[in-house]
């Protein structure tokens, strides 16, 4: 699986749709990856590179409604582009109101097709770069000592050095020395920088 290519998967049980779509999104300059089934489909490890789902509403299996459900809580940076032979207005506003990019009825064409993966591929970019700046908060959070993550939770709760102090029973200088390496170890640039990334870590005193 290439790092550099984004991925677009294709579910659909039409053999003839999966082939033409694997050949346009090969085109386009993306790996294509098809499926027959929902099943098939879930088997796929997760992609760690930008990726979309384009999903047919019908499916042998699990319908295309119901595995987006799944999809949308599990893999939160693949984003959905439906495509149906048939769709009424209650299946495409629930679709919609589920996240979905896009529901198009077929025929439609390439350039809107094409148009729709490229918004789902900026969509799933944004996604993991967010992703990929928690796990990298998280870490340096974990790499904090006790005591510091106790003087940063009482400095982001907006006390002064003097009450962090007071509440863990230790000096006043003591809790600037513990301070210091937590703004260094969390890279933070300020105390609101610091605050920011609490909030982002769900931390609260």
């Amino acid at each position: 699986m290439s790092h550099e290519l984004p991925l677009v998967f294709v579910v659909d049980d039409d053999v003839s749709v999966r082939e033409s779509l694997e050949l346009l999104i090969r085109s386009a300059g993306w790996q294509p990856e098809t499926f027959e089934s929902a099943r098939g489909f879930l088997a796929c490890p997760r992609p760690l590179v930008p990726n979309c789902l384009i999903l047919d509403v019908n499916l042998p299996d699990l319908s295309g409604l119901d595995l987006q459900q799944f999809v949308s809580v599990e893999r939160t940076d693949m984003p959905i582009i439906f495509v149906t032979g048939y769709g009424d207005v209650p299946m495409t506003v629930k679709a919609m109101k589920a996240g979905a990019v896009e529901f198009l009825t077929k025929p439609f064409s390439d350039e809107v097709l094409l148009t729709a993966i490229e918004q789902a591929l900026e969509r799933s970019r944004n996604v993991l770069a967010l992703d990929s700046e928690i796990h990298a908060l998280r870490d340096r959070h974990a790499s904090l000592s006790r005591r510091e993550r106790e003087v940063m939770a009482l400095v982001v709760s907006g006390l002064l050095n003097k009450q962090v102090g007071f509440e863990l029973g230790i000096s006043e200088i003591t809790v600037k020395a513990h301070r210091g390496q937590v703004m260094r170890k969390m890279n933070a640039r300020s105390l609101p920088d610091l605050v920011n990334m609490a909030a982002r870590l769900g931390i609260a005193h």
